[in-house]
């Protein structure tokens, strides 16, 4: 039977039918219209073990930086640029939550030979204080997994508010001390060996605790929603970031208290 439907039923000039074929239903021709012309291939879902990788890769790389600072002893030439250059990428993929491997591991390479020359430079004065370092930091990043594993505490939206604006507040605090350290001795004595140095010392590595918590539980949500794989460098820089942050704060807390003769 021949079709009515003027897209299905046409006529050239010399009044020949174009289609000749069944007249599609309601339901097919919707769709007809409604699939793709194409399915392109679904990016990969990131996995744990997605994150366990690149988080070995860019920790590695960062100790190995460090290592090598500190075998050659490169000083502050070098130190204070790498410095300067690992905190610019670090803000770059922090604020474009960039999931590009070279920022990330040039930000690893750059603050490894930053905390290499900072860690050497420490040891000289406190002989074996980075190594009472480095343990601390694994007994903080164990202990703080181990709580968040057993569901004895798990981060909610207001505890992660919270997180941030005590990071921003301590980065103002410090900016102020340093600001005032240029017109007192010791500024404002948050990083001096004293009760209130000791306090404020305390609170960031409690802080830095806090940030791992909140890595933990964006690597397990981001894994259940299926994120790309490629967000696996973010969470690894993530990681990283929050282990730099707990070493260079337990390294200054143990060296209020330690001998240096």
């Amino acid at each position: 039977m021949e079709s009515r439907n003027p897209i299905f039923s046409r006529r050239g000039a010399t009044g020949q039918q174009a289609w000749a074929g069944p007249v599609p239903s309601v339901e097919q021709l919707n769709q007809m219209y409604a699939a793709p012309s194409y399915a392109p291939p679904s990016a990969r879902a990131m996995t744990l073990d997605d994150v366990v990788v690149r988080g070995f890769t860019t920790l590695g790389t960062l100790v190995v930086s460090a290592a090598l600072a500190w075998y050659f002893n490169v000083g502050w030439g070098l130190g204070a640029p790498a410095m300067i250059v690992g905190l610019i990428l670090g803000l770059i993929v922090s604020f474009r939550q960039s999931t590009n491997p070279a920022l990330i591991l040039g930000y690893s390479v750059c603050y490894g030979v930053a905390i290499g020359v900072l860690s050497h430079m420490y040891n000289d004065v406190y002989n074996g204080i980075v190594l009472q370092a480095v343990l601390g930091t694994m007994v903080a990043f164990g202990g703080t997994l181990a709580v968040y594993a057993l569901k004895i505490f798990r981060p909610t939206p207001k505890f992660a508010k919270f997180v941030v604006a005590a990071a921003f507040g301590a980065i103002g605090l410090m900016l102020i001390n340093w600001i005032a350290g240029i017109f007192v001795a010791g500024g404002l004595g948050l990083r001096t060996d004293s009760p209130i140095g000791w306090i404020f010392s305390l609170a960031m590595i409690l802080l830095g605790c806090f940030f791992l918590l909140l890595d933990f539980s964006e690597i397990e949500h981001a894994a259940r929603a299926g994120v790309p794989e490629r967000y696996s460098w973010l969470m690894a820089f993530g990681l990283t970031l929050s282990l730099v942050w707990l070493y260079l704060e337990i390294l200054r807390f143990i060296s209020y208290f330690t001998n240096n003769d």
